[in-house]
Protein backbone atom coordinates (compact mmCIF):
# COMPACT_ATOMS: atom_id res chain seq x y z
CA UNK A 1 0.00 0.00 0.00
CA UNK A 2 0.90 3.19 -0.92
CA UNK A 3 1.92 5.56 2.22
CA UNK A 4 1.71 9.20 2.26
CA UNK A 5 4.40 11.06 3.58
CA UNK A 6 3.94 11.80 7.31
CA UNK A 7 1.98 15.30 7.70
CA UNK A 8 4.63 18.59 8.45
CA UNK A 9 3.80 19.77 11.65
CA UNK A 10 4.48 22.72 13.23
CA UNK A 11 5.03 23.13 16.75
CA UNK A 12 3.93 26.28 16.55
CA UNK A 13 0.82 25.56 14.68
CA UNK A 14 -1.71 27.84 14.97
CA UNK A 15 -5.33 27.22 14.82
CA UNK A 16 -6.21 30.55 13.95
CA UNK A 17 -3.54 30.92 11.00
CA UNK A 18 -4.34 28.06 9.63
CA UNK A 19 -8.05 28.90 9.78
CA UNK A 20 -7.54 31.94 8.06
CA UNK A 21 -5.69 30.28 4.88
CA UNK A 22 -9.63 29.79 3.96
CA UNK A 23 -10.17 33.26 3.56
CA UNK A 24 -9.43 33.91 -0.14
CA UNK A 25 -12.29 31.34 -0.97
CA UNK A 26 -14.67 32.40 1.61
CA UNK A 27 -14.34 36.36 0.39
CA UNK A 28 -16.23 36.13 -2.13
CA UNK A 29 -19.18 35.19 0.13
CA UNK A 30 -18.07 37.94 2.87
CA UNK A 31 -21.25 39.43 2.91
CA UNK A 32 -23.58 36.47 2.80
CA UNK A 33 -21.65 35.51 6.00
CA UNK A 34 -21.66 38.86 7.67
CA UNK A 35 -25.60 38.87 6.70
CA UNK A 36 -25.74 34.98 8.84
CA UNK A 37 -24.06 36.33 11.47
CA UNK A 38 -25.80 39.27 11.84
CA UNK A 39 -29.11 37.39 12.08
CA UNK A 40 -27.79 35.04 14.32
CA UNK A 41 -26.98 38.19 16.42
CA UNK A 42 -29.97 39.58 16.25
CA UNK A 43 -31.85 36.70 17.00
CA UNK A 44 -29.40 35.91 19.88
CA UNK A 45 -30.25 39.26 21.41
CA UNK A 46 -33.96 38.68 21.09
CA UNK A 47 -33.17 36.03 23.27
CA UNK A 48 -31.67 37.79 25.65
CA UNK A 49 -34.51 40.44 25.99
CA UNK A 50 -37.12 37.86 27.31
CA UNK A 51 -35.31 37.85 30.90
CA UNK A 52 -35.61 41.53 31.06
CA UNK A 53 -39.52 41.56 29.78
CA UNK A 54 -40.02 38.39 32.47
CA UNK A 55 -38.29 41.08 35.48
CA UNK A 56 -41.24 43.81 34.69
CA UNK A 57 -43.78 40.86 34.39
CA UNK A 58 -42.59 39.84 37.95
CA UNK A 59 -42.29 43.31 39.46
CA UNK A 60 -45.08 44.67 37.79
CA UNK A 61 -48.72 42.15 37.02
CA UNK A 62 -47.59 39.71 39.35
CA UNK A 63 -46.70 41.60 42.46
CA UNK A 64 -49.64 43.71 41.97
CA UNK A 65 -52.05 41.10 41.17
CA UNK A 66 -53.12 42.62 37.87
CA UNK A 67 -53.99 40.15 35.46
CA UNK A 68 -54.91 42.84 32.99
CA UNK A 69 -51.26 44.18 32.92
CA UNK A 70 -50.18 40.98 31.47
CA UNK A 71 -51.31 41.09 28.26
CA UNK A 72 -48.63 43.41 26.91
CA UNK A 73 -45.74 41.18 27.97
CA UNK A 74 -46.92 38.44 26.89
CA UNK A 75 -47.59 39.68 23.62
CA UNK A 76 -43.86 40.87 23.38
CA UNK A 77 -42.37 38.17 24.66
CA UNK A 78 -44.49 35.80 21.59
CA UNK A 79 -42.56 38.76 19.06
CA UNK A 80 -39.42 38.01 20.55
CA UNK A 81 -39.74 33.96 20.39
CA UNK A 82 -41.22 34.79 17.02
CA UNK A 83 -38.58 36.90 15.90
CA UNK A 84 -35.72 34.71 17.35
CA UNK A 85 -37.07 31.77 15.61
CA UNK A 86 -37.34 33.72 12.11
CA UNK A 87 -33.53 34.97 12.87
CA UNK A 88 -32.27 31.42 13.04
CA UNK A 89 -34.01 30.61 10.17
CA UNK A 90 -32.82 33.85 7.87
CA UNK A 91 -29.28 32.83 9.02
CA UNK A 92 -29.00 29.19 7.69
CA UNK A 93 -31.30 30.31 4.44
CA UNK A 94 -28.99 32.95 3.75
CA UNK A 95 -26.04 30.35 3.60
CA UNK A 96 -26.69 27.30 1.86
CA UNK A 97 -25.93 28.12 -1.26
CA UNK A 98 -23.07 30.34 -1.51
CA UNK A 99 -21.09 27.75 0.93
CA UNK A 100 -21.61 25.01 -1.80
CA UNK A 101 -20.04 26.83 -3.88
CA UNK A 102 -16.79 27.74 -1.77
CA UNK A 103 -16.68 23.38 -1.34
CA UNK A 104 -17.23 23.35 -4.92
CA UNK A 105 -14.23 25.70 -6.16
CA UNK A 106 -11.54 24.31 -3.51
CA UNK A 107 -12.45 20.65 -4.65
CA UNK A 108 -11.77 21.87 -7.87
CA UNK A 109 -9.35 23.70 -7.40
CA UNK A 110 -7.30 20.54 -5.38
CA UNK A 111 -8.07 18.23 -8.53
CA UNK A 112 -6.89 20.82 -11.00
CA UNK A 113 -3.32 20.66 -8.88
CA UNK A 114 -3.66 17.21 -8.39
CA UNK A 115 -3.50 16.87 -12.09
CA UNK A 116 -0.54 19.46 -12.17
CA UNK A 117 1.45 17.66 -9.75
CA UNK A 118 4.15 14.98 -10.95
CA UNK A 119 3.87 11.58 -11.17
CA UNK A 120 6.60 11.40 -8.27
CA UNK A 121 4.21 13.06 -6.06
CA UNK A 122 1.63 10.52 -6.83
CA UNK A 123 4.07 7.58 -6.08
CA UNK A 124 4.22 8.77 -2.59
CA UNK A 125 0.70 9.58 -1.63
CA UNK A 126 -2.16 7.17 -0.85
CA UNK A 127 -5.08 7.60 -2.64
CA UNK A 128 -6.61 7.15 -0.11
CA UNK A 129 -5.52 10.32 1.94
CA UNK A 130 -5.92 12.52 -1.45
CA UNK A 131 -9.53 11.22 -1.62
CA UNK A 132 -10.39 12.08 2.15
CA UNK A 133 -9.21 15.50 1.39
CA UNK A 134 -11.15 16.56 -1.30
CA UNK A 135 -14.76 14.91 0.21
CA UNK A 136 -14.92 14.32 3.97
CA UNK A 137 -12.07 17.57 4.75
CA UNK A 138 -14.12 19.79 2.12
CA UNK A 139 -17.33 18.87 4.06
CA UNK A 140 -15.60 20.13 7.61
CA UNK A 141 -14.36 22.97 6.31
CA UNK A 142 -17.94 23.73 4.57
CA UNK A 143 -19.38 23.10 7.96
CA UNK A 144 -17.07 25.09 9.96
CA UNK A 145 -17.82 28.52 7.45
CA UNK A 146 -21.87 27.73 8.18
CA UNK A 147 -21.50 27.29 11.64
CA UNK A 148 -18.93 27.37 14.82
CA UNK A 149 -17.30 30.42 12.80
CA UNK A 150 -20.57 32.34 12.87
CA UNK A 151 -21.49 30.62 16.64
CA UNK A 152 -18.20 31.68 17.88
CA UNK A 153 -18.58 35.14 16.41
CA UNK A 154 -22.32 35.41 18.44
CA UNK A 155 -21.57 33.43 21.20
CA UNK A 156 -19.03 35.37 21.78
CA UNK A 157 -20.90 38.72 21.50
CA UNK A 158 -23.78 37.41 23.46
CA UNK A 159 -22.15 35.93 26.53
CA UNK A 160 -20.42 39.98 26.39
CA UNK A 161 -23.91 41.20 26.42
CA UNK A 162 -25.37 38.97 28.78
CA UNK A 163 -22.72 39.48 30.99
CA UNK A 164 -23.35 43.41 31.12
CA UNK A 165 -27.15 42.87 31.64
CA UNK A 166 -26.31 40.45 34.56
CA UNK A 167 -23.97 43.06 36.37
CA UNK A 168 -26.73 46.17 35.74
CA UNK A 169 -29.03 43.74 37.48
CA UNK A 170 -27.21 42.85 40.34
CA UNK A 171 -23.01 43.34 40.51
CA UNK A 172 -22.54 41.18 43.52
CA UNK A 173 -24.64 38.14 41.71
CA UNK A 174 -22.88 38.62 38.73
CA UNK A 175 -19.13 38.51 40.19
CA UNK A 176 -19.99 35.19 41.40
CA UNK A 177 -21.34 34.25 38.22
CA UNK A 178 -18.19 34.93 36.33
CA UNK A 179 -15.70 33.66 38.66
CA UNK A 180 -15.52 30.28 36.38
CA UNK A 181 -14.08 32.53 33.58
CA UNK A 182 -10.08 32.35 34.42
CA UNK A 183 -9.91 28.45 34.79
CA UNK A 184 -12.39 28.09 31.40
CA UNK A 185 -9.65 29.98 30.15
CA UNK A 186 -7.06 28.44 30.76
CA UNK A 187 -8.54 24.53 30.05
CA UNK A 188 -9.63 25.50 26.35
CA UNK A 189 -6.09 26.56 25.91
CA UNK A 190 -4.52 23.22 27.00
CA UNK A 191 -7.51 21.05 25.03
CA UNK A 192 -6.86 23.06 22.37
CA UNK A 193 -3.16 21.94 22.05
CA UNK A 194 -4.36 18.47 22.35
CA UNK A 195 -7.62 17.86 20.49
CA UNK A 196 -5.78 19.44 17.82
CA UNK A 197 -2.87 16.65 17.59
CA UNK A 198 -5.92 14.08 18.28
CA UNK A 199 -7.88 15.29 15.49
CA UNK A 200 -4.72 15.47 12.55
CA UNK A 201 -4.25 11.90 13.62
CA UNK A 202 -8.04 10.93 13.18
CA UNK A 203 -8.12 12.53 9.94
CA UNK A 204 -5.14 11.24 8.39
CA UNK A 205 -6.16 7.49 9.89
CA UNK A 206 -9.50 8.18 7.95
CA UNK A 207 -7.73 8.37 4.98
CA UNK A 208 -5.50 5.18 5.19
CA UNK A 209 -8.89 3.36 6.03
CA UNK A 210 -10.02 4.82 2.58
CA UNK A 211 -6.80 3.78 1.06
CA UNK A 212 -7.67 0.22 2.26
CA UNK A 213 -10.93 0.31 1.04
CA UNK A 214 -10.26 1.37 -2.56
CA UNK A 215 -7.59 -1.32 -2.95
CA UNK A 216 -10.03 -3.69 -1.91
CA UNK A 217 -12.81 -2.51 -4.09
CA UNK A 218 -10.02 -2.46 -6.91
CA UNK A 219 -8.13 -5.57 -6.41
CA UNK A 220 -11.12 -7.73 -5.75
CA UNK A 221 -10.60 -10.13 -8.02
CA UNK A 222 -7.44 -10.99 -6.91
CA UNK A 223 -8.00 -10.75 -3.09
CA UNK A 224 -10.87 -13.69 -4.06
CA UNK A 225 -8.56 -15.28 -6.50
CA UNK A 226 -6.40 -16.32 -3.79
CA UNK A 227 -8.40 -16.58 -0.76
CA UNK A 228 -6.63 -13.37 1.19
CA UNK A 229 -10.50 -11.30 1.61
CA UNK A 230 -9.97 -12.45 5.24
CA UNK A 231 -6.12 -11.19 5.59
CA UNK A 232 -7.59 -7.63 3.88
CA UNK A 233 -10.38 -7.87 5.99
CA UNK A 234 -8.56 -8.06 8.93
CA UNK A 235 -5.88 -5.18 7.91
CA UNK A 236 -9.11 -3.38 7.76
CA UNK A 237 -10.59 -4.08 11.38
CA UNK A 238 -7.09 -3.35 12.85
CA UNK A 239 -6.95 -0.11 10.68
CA UNK A 240 -10.60 0.83 11.93
CA UNK A 241 -9.71 0.06 15.40
CA UNK A 242 -7.08 2.28 15.44
CA UNK A 243 -9.00 5.05 14.13
CA UNK A 244 -11.92 4.25 16.75
CA UNK A 245 -9.02 4.44 19.22
CA UNK A 246 -8.07 7.80 17.96
CA UNK A 247 -11.94 8.91 17.89
CA UNK A 248 -12.56 7.78 21.46
CA UNK A 249 -9.46 9.42 22.33
CA UNK A 250 -11.19 12.51 21.29
CA UNK A 251 -14.33 12.25 22.71
CA UNK A 252 -12.42 11.86 25.98
CA UNK A 253 -10.96 15.09 25.57
CA UNK A 254 -14.38 16.49 24.78
CA UNK A 255 -16.18 14.99 27.19
CA UNK A 256 -13.89 16.50 30.53
CA UNK A 257 -13.76 19.49 28.73
CA UNK A 258 -17.87 19.74 28.75
CA UNK A 259 -17.50 18.67 32.03
CA UNK A 260 -15.80 21.59 33.51
CA UNK A 261 -17.66 23.72 30.96
CA UNK A 262 -21.23 22.82 32.03
CA UNK A 263 -19.88 21.94 36.18
CA UNK A 264 -17.74 25.05 36.68
CA UNK A 265 -20.70 27.62 35.85
CA UNK A 266 -23.40 25.53 37.26
CA UNK A 267 -21.92 25.50 40.41
CA UNK A 268 -21.33 29.06 40.24
CA UNK A 269 -24.93 29.63 39.23
CA UNK A 270 -26.36 27.76 42.23
CA UNK A 271 -24.25 29.71 44.39
CA UNK A 272 -25.74 32.96 42.33
CA UNK A 273 -29.18 31.83 43.21
CA UNK A 274 -28.41 30.97 47.17
CA UNK A 275 -26.84 34.59 47.51
CA UNK A 276 -30.01 36.60 45.57
CA UNK A 277 -32.57 34.10 47.71
CA UNK A 278 -30.98 35.68 50.77
CA UNK A 279 -31.05 39.01 49.47
CA UNK A 280 -34.53 39.27 48.29
CA UNK A 281 -35.31 37.68 51.63
CA UNK A 282 -34.04 40.80 53.48
CA UNK A 283 -35.39 43.40 50.14
CA UNK A 284 -32.10 43.67 48.99
CA UNK A 285 -33.46 43.16 45.23
CA UNK A 286 -36.12 42.32 43.86
CA UNK A 287 -37.83 38.85 42.59
CA UNK A 288 -38.30 40.38 39.53
CA UNK A 289 -34.47 40.99 39.68
CA UNK A 290 -33.27 37.40 40.61
CA UNK A 291 -35.87 36.10 37.89
CA UNK A 292 -34.52 38.21 35.31
CA UNK A 293 -30.70 37.37 36.35
CA UNK A 294 -31.27 33.93 36.48
CA UNK A 295 -33.05 33.98 33.62
CA UNK A 296 -30.39 35.68 31.59
CA UNK A 297 -27.58 33.29 33.29
CA UNK A 298 -29.78 30.18 32.08
CA UNK A 299 -29.99 32.03 28.61
CA UNK A 300 -25.59 32.39 28.47
CA UNK A 301 -25.80 28.30 29.46
CA UNK A 302 -25.34 27.55 25.49
CA UNK A 303 -23.05 29.91 24.70
CA UNK A 304 -20.81 28.83 27.47
CA UNK A 305 -21.54 25.18 26.80
CA UNK A 306 -21.42 25.50 22.91
CA UNK A 307 -17.77 26.30 23.80
CA UNK A 308 -16.70 23.16 23.82
CA UNK A 309 -17.91 21.71 20.66
CA UNK A 310 -17.02 24.89 18.70
CA UNK A 311 -13.22 24.82 19.63
CA UNK A 312 -13.18 21.22 18.91
CA UNK A 313 -15.01 21.48 15.13
CA UNK A 314 -12.59 24.72 14.74
CA UNK A 315 -9.88 22.90 15.57
CA UNK A 316 -10.83 19.74 12.81
CA UNK A 317 -11.56 22.46 10.68
CA UNK A 318 -7.83 23.74 10.91
CA UNK A 319 -6.09 20.79 10.48
CA UNK A 320 -8.44 19.78 7.43
CA UNK A 321 -7.71 22.86 6.01
CA UNK A 322 -3.46 22.22 6.66
CA UNK A 323 -4.19 19.06 4.63
CA UNK A 324 -5.71 20.21 1.87
CA UNK A 325 -3.24 23.03 1.34
CA UNK A 326 -0.40 20.34 2.00
CA UNK A 327 -1.58 19.59 -1.60
CA UNK A 328 -1.63 23.14 -2.81
CA UNK A 329 1.44 23.92 -1.44
CA UNK A 330 3.18 21.41 -2.68
CA UNK A 331 5.29 22.63 -5.99
CA UNK A 332 4.72 21.88 -9.12
CA UNK A 333 8.20 19.88 -11.11
CA UNK A 334 7.91 23.30 -13.32
CA UNK A 335 5.65 26.05 -14.47
CA UNK A 336 3.80 24.20 -16.75
CA UNK A 337 2.80 26.67 -18.93
CA UNK A 338 6.27 28.16 -19.81
CA UNK A 339 7.42 27.98 -23.52
CA UNK A 340 10.97 28.95 -24.64
CA UNK A 341 11.16 27.24 -27.64
CA UNK A 342 9.73 27.04 -30.88
CA UNK A 343 8.90 23.57 -30.55
CA UNK A 344 10.32 20.25 -32.71
CA UNK A 345 10.66 21.41 -36.18
CA UNK A 346 11.75 25.22 -35.55
CA UNK A 347 14.43 25.69 -37.98
CA UNK A 348 13.89 22.72 -40.28
CA UNK A 349 15.41 20.61 -37.53
CA UNK A 350 14.21 17.01 -38.08
CA UNK A 351 16.41 15.01 -35.57
CA UNK A 352 14.35 12.47 -34.06
CA UNK A 353 14.37 11.33 -30.51
CA UNK A 354 17.67 11.99 -28.75
CA UNK A 355 19.05 10.49 -25.02
CA UNK A 356 22.14 12.42 -24.27
CA UNK A 357 23.97 10.83 -21.12
CA UNK A 358 20.75 10.77 -19.40
CA UNK A 359 20.49 9.18 -15.37
CA UNK A 360 17.62 8.54 -13.53
CA UNK A 361 17.07 7.53 -10.37
CA UNK A 362 13.61 7.73 -8.73
CA UNK A 363 13.59 9.67 -5.22
CA UNK A 364 12.48 7.04 -2.79
CA UNK A 365 15.32 5.00 -3.65
CA UNK A 366 17.61 3.59 -1.40
CA UNK A 367 20.88 6.33 -0.96
CA UNK A 368 23.26 3.33 -1.36
CA UNK A 369 21.53 1.73 -4.36
CA UNK A 370 22.63 2.97 -8.18
CA UNK A 371 21.27 5.14 -10.04
CA UNK A 372 18.24 2.80 -12.74
CA UNK A 373 19.27 4.91 -15.70
CA UNK A 374 23.66 5.64 -15.82
CA UNK A 375 24.04 7.51 -18.79
CA UNK A 376 21.87 6.21 -21.72
CA UNK A 377 22.81 7.19 -25.15
CA UNK A 378 20.01 6.75 -27.74
CA UNK A 379 19.63 8.57 -30.89
CA UNK A 380 16.07 7.53 -32.78
CA UNK A 381 16.44 8.60 -36.12
CA UNK A 382 13.48 11.23 -37.68
CA UNK A 383 10.66 8.40 -39.04
CA UNK A 384 12.46 5.76 -37.58
CA UNK A 385 10.77 2.65 -34.90
CA UNK A 386 13.33 1.67 -32.35
CA UNK A 387 12.57 -1.22 -30.71
CA UNK A 388 14.02 -0.95 -27.11
CA UNK A 389 14.57 -4.48 -25.35
CA UNK A 390 16.30 -4.99 -21.77
CA UNK A 391 15.87 -8.19 -19.20
CA UNK A 392 13.25 -6.55 -16.20
CA UNK A 393 13.81 -4.10 -14.13
CA UNK A 394 16.50 -2.60 -16.70
CA UNK A 395 14.54 0.55 -17.00
CA UNK A 396 12.90 0.06 -20.08
CA UNK A 397 9.51 1.55 -18.92
CA UNK A 398 11.26 4.29 -17.40
CA UNK A 399 12.99 5.35 -20.28
CA UNK A 400 9.18 5.80 -22.25
CA UNK A 401 8.08 7.48 -19.06
CA UNK A 402 10.81 10.14 -19.57
CA UNK A 403 9.81 11.46 -22.88
CA UNK A 404 6.30 12.94 -21.93
CA UNK A 405 8.53 14.03 -18.89
CA UNK A 406 6.11 12.14 -16.37
CA UNK A 407 9.24 11.89 -14.71
CA UNK A 408 12.81 14.32 -15.22
CA UNK A 409 15.89 12.63 -15.59
CA UNK A 410 18.32 13.33 -12.91
CA UNK A 411 20.91 14.65 -15.46
CA UNK A 412 21.81 14.67 -19.23
CA UNK A 413 18.99 15.36 -21.33
CA UNK A 414 16.58 14.49 -24.21
CA UNK A 415 15.45 16.66 -27.53
CA UNK A 416 12.79 15.92 -30.41
CA UNK A 417 13.71 17.01 -33.17
CA UNK A 418 16.40 19.32 -31.68
CA UNK A 419 14.05 20.39 -28.81
CA UNK A 420 14.86 20.09 -25.32
CA UNK A 421 11.62 19.01 -23.77
CA UNK A 422 12.31 20.73 -20.51
CA UNK A 423 11.71 23.92 -22.87
CA UNK A 424 8.80 22.68 -24.26
CA UNK A 425 5.29 23.46 -21.75
CA UNK A 426 3.86 20.07 -20.78
CA UNK A 427 0.61 20.92 -22.29
CA UNK A 428 2.58 21.17 -25.75
CA UNK A 429 5.21 18.34 -25.05
CA UNK A 430 2.08 16.02 -24.73
CA UNK A 431 0.37 17.06 -28.03
CA UNK A 432 3.48 15.86 -29.77
CA UNK A 433 4.01 12.52 -28.03
CA UNK A 434 1.34 9.88 -27.81
CA UNK A 435 1.76 6.95 -25.44
CA UNK A 436 0.39 3.29 -24.77
CA UNK A 437 1.58 1.97 -21.65
CA UNK A 438 1.46 -1.90 -21.15
CA UNK A 439 -1.25 -1.24 -18.09
CA UNK A 440 -4.12 -0.09 -20.27
CA UNK A 441 -5.97 2.58 -18.30
CA UNK A 442 -9.73 2.88 -19.16
CA UNK A 443 -12.09 5.46 -17.07
CA UNK A 444 -15.23 5.16 -16.63
CA UNK A 445 -17.06 6.83 -19.37
CA UNK A 446 -17.65 5.87 -22.94
CA UNK A 447 -14.83 4.08 -25.53
CA UNK A 448 -15.42 7.36 -27.57
CA UNK A 449 -14.54 9.51 -24.76
CA UNK A 450 -11.50 6.90 -23.68
CA UNK A 451 -10.17 6.60 -27.11
CA UNK A 452 -10.60 10.57 -28.10
CA UNK A 453 -8.63 11.46 -24.35
CA UNK A 454 -5.60 10.95 -27.01
CA UNK A 455 -6.81 13.68 -29.62
CA UNK A 456 -10.22 15.47 -28.20
CA UNK A 457 -10.27 16.98 -31.29
CA UNK A 458 -10.42 13.96 -34.01
CA UNK A 459 -13.61 13.53 -36.08
CA UNK A 460 -15.37 10.02 -36.36
CA UNK A 461 -13.36 9.24 -39.42
CA UNK A 462 -10.20 9.74 -37.18
CA UNK A 463 -11.69 8.13 -34.12
CA UNK A 464 -12.71 4.95 -36.55
CA UNK A 465 -9.44 5.16 -38.45
CA UNK A 466 -7.81 4.75 -34.86
CA UNK A 467 -9.98 1.76 -33.95
CA UNK A 468 -9.09 0.01 -36.72
CA UNK A 469 -5.59 0.30 -36.18
CA UNK A 470 -6.17 -1.31 -32.67
CA UNK A 471 -8.29 -4.10 -34.34
CA UNK A 472 -10.89 -2.90 -32.01
CA UNK A 473 -13.95 -3.46 -34.35
CA UNK A 474 -15.50 -5.59 -31.24
CA UNK A 475 -16.64 -1.68 -29.99
CA UNK A 476 -19.21 -1.88 -32.71
CA UNK A 477 -20.58 -4.67 -31.67
CA UNK A 478 -21.01 -3.00 -27.76
CA UNK A 479 -24.73 -2.19 -27.27
CA UNK A 480 -24.39 1.37 -28.08
CA UNK A 481 -21.07 1.07 -29.95
CA UNK A 482 -18.65 3.76 -29.31
CA UNK A 483 -21.16 5.53 -26.74
CA UNK A 484 -21.37 2.31 -24.71
CA UNK A 485 -20.20 2.88 -20.50
CA UNK A 486 -17.24 0.59 -20.27
CA UNK A 487 -17.63 0.81 -15.95
CA UNK A 488 -14.78 1.44 -13.72
CA UNK A 489 -11.23 0.56 -14.55
CA UNK A 490 -12.83 -1.02 -18.12
CA UNK A 491 -13.13 -3.88 -16.30
CA UNK A 492 -16.01 -4.89 -18.11
CA UNK A 493 -14.18 -5.49 -21.23
CA UNK A 494 -11.29 -8.28 -21.49
CA UNK A 495 -7.66 -7.51 -21.12
CA UNK A 496 -7.56 -7.77 -24.95
CA UNK A 497 -9.53 -5.51 -25.24
CA UNK A 498 -8.87 -2.68 -22.98
CA UNK A 499 -5.05 -2.75 -24.01
CA UNK A 500 -6.37 -2.22 -27.73
CA UNK A 501 -8.50 0.43 -26.97
CA UNK A 502 -5.30 1.91 -25.08
CA UNK A 503 -3.65 1.61 -28.67
CA UNK A 504 -6.36 3.29 -29.98
CA UNK A 505 -5.93 6.39 -27.87
CA UNK A 506 -2.07 6.62 -28.36
CA UNK A 507 -2.23 6.74 -32.36
CA UNK A 508 -5.66 8.27 -33.00
CA UNK A 509 -4.32 11.89 -33.09
CA UNK A 510 -1.65 10.86 -35.98
CA UNK A 511 1.42 12.06 -33.10
CA UNK A 512 4.54 13.38 -33.96
CA UNK A 513 6.31 10.78 -31.62
CA UNK A 514 4.90 7.21 -29.88
CA UNK A 515 5.53 5.58 -27.37
CA UNK A 516 4.30 2.12 -26.88
CA UNK A 517 5.49 0.11 -24.05
CA UNK A 518 4.76 -3.93 -24.75
CA UNK A 519 1.33 -2.49 -26.34
CA UNK A 520 0.68 -6.20 -27.30
CA UNK A 521 1.44 -8.31 -24.49
CA UNK A 522 -2.23 -9.09 -24.21
CA UNK A 523 -3.40 -10.34 -27.60
CA UNK A 524 -3.40 -13.75 -28.77
CA UNK A 525 -1.61 -14.35 -31.92
CA UNK A 526 -3.97 -14.24 -34.40
CA UNK A 527 -5.41 -10.79 -33.10
CA UNK A 528 -1.60 -9.64 -32.48
CA UNK A 529 -0.69 -10.27 -36.21
CA UNK A 530 -3.59 -8.47 -37.52
CA UNK A 531 -2.77 -5.47 -35.03
CA UNK A 532 1.07 -5.18 -36.11
CA UNK A 533 0.11 -5.26 -39.94
CA UNK A 534 -2.20 -2.26 -39.22
CA UNK A 535 0.04 -0.46 -36.89
CA UNK A 536 2.75 -0.67 -39.87
CA UNK A 537 1.33 2.33 -41.54
CA UNK A 538 1.07 4.30 -38.48
CA UNK A 539 4.42 3.66 -37.56
CA UNK A 540 5.43 4.87 -41.18
CA UNK A 541 4.43 8.26 -40.54
CA UNK A 542 5.76 8.66 -37.06
CA UNK A 543 9.26 8.61 -35.08
CA UNK A 544 8.66 5.76 -32.42
CA UNK A 545 9.57 4.14 -29.26
CA UNK A 546 8.44 0.92 -28.66
CA UNK A 547 9.05 -1.39 -25.48
CA UNK A 548 9.26 -5.04 -26.48
CA UNK A 549 9.45 -8.06 -25.05
CA UNK A 550 8.63 -10.78 -27.81
CA UNK A 551 10.28 -10.87 -31.11
CA UNK A 552 7.02 -10.38 -33.22
CA UNK A 553 6.96 -6.86 -31.53
CA UNK A 554 10.33 -6.58 -32.26
CA UNK A 555 10.27 -6.68 -36.41
CA UNK A 556 7.81 -3.93 -36.10
CA UNK A 557 11.27 -1.63 -35.54
CA UNK A 558 13.33 -0.63 -38.09
CA UNK A 559 16.05 -0.59 -35.35
CA UNK A 560 16.94 -2.13 -31.85
CA UNK A 561 18.37 -0.98 -28.98
CA UNK A 562 19.38 -3.24 -26.26
CA UNK A 563 19.38 -1.47 -22.65
CA UNK A 564 21.84 -3.48 -19.81
CA UNK A 565 22.32 -1.84 -16.47
CA UNK A 566 21.25 1.54 -17.23
CA UNK A 567 23.20 2.07 -20.48
CA UNK A 568 22.36 0.93 -24.05
CA UNK A 569 24.85 -1.76 -24.62
CA UNK A 570 23.95 -2.49 -28.56
CA UNK A 571 22.21 -1.11 -30.97
CA UNK A 572 21.18 -2.43 -34.76
CA UNK A 573 18.57 -3.94 -36.34
CA UNK A 574 17.07 -7.34 -35.53
CA UNK A 575 19.04 -9.53 -37.52
CA UNK A 576 22.18 -7.70 -36.77
CA UNK A 577 22.30 -7.95 -33.12
CA UNK A 578 21.00 -11.70 -33.22
CA UNK A 579 24.60 -12.22 -35.12
CA UNK A 580 26.59 -9.93 -33.22
CA UNK A 581 25.16 -10.19 -29.75
CA UNK A 582 25.19 -13.29 -27.66
CA UNK A 583 23.72 -11.35 -24.84
CA UNK A 584 20.22 -10.67 -27.64
CA UNK A 585 20.10 -13.81 -29.01
CA UNK A 586 19.65 -14.96 -25.19
CA UNK A 587 17.22 -12.07 -24.56
CA UNK A 588 15.01 -13.26 -27.70
CA UNK A 589 15.55 -16.76 -27.71
CA UNK A 590 14.72 -17.54 -23.94
CA UNK A 591 17.74 -20.41 -24.03
CA UNK A 592 21.19 -19.35 -22.53
CA UNK A 593 23.44 -18.67 -25.32
CA UNK A 594 27.16 -20.38 -24.59
CA UNK A 595 29.80 -18.15 -23.58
Amino acid sequence: MTESPPPAHSPKRSTVRSLLRIWPYARPIRWYLVGSTSAAMVASLAGLLIPLVLKQIVDGPVSHHDAAGLWWPAALLLVLGLAEALFFGVRRWLLARPLSGVERVMRADLYARLQRLPVTFHDRWASGQLLSRATSDMFTIRLFLAFPLVFLIVNSMVFLVGIGIMFALDWQLAVIAVLPAAPLIMLCSYFERRYSAAARLAQDQNGDLATIVEESVLGIRILKAFGRHRTMAQRFRAQARELRGTELNKARLLANLWAVIVGLPELALGTALAVGVVQVAHDVTTAGTLVAFLSTALALRWPVESLGWLLAYSNEAATATDRFFEVLDTPLADAEDRVTSTGPGAGGSRDGIRFEGVRFRYPDAPADTPDLLQGVDLHIRHGETMALVGNTGSGKTTMTALLPRLYDPSAGRITLDGADITALSRARLRELVSVAFEEPTLFSASVRENVLMGAPEANEEELQRALDVAQAQFVRALPQGTDTQVGEQGLSLSGGQRQRLALARAVVGTPDFLVLDDPLSALDVHTEAQVERALRRVLADTTALVVAHRPSTVLLADRVAMLVDGRIAAVGTHHELLETSPAYRELMSGERVPA
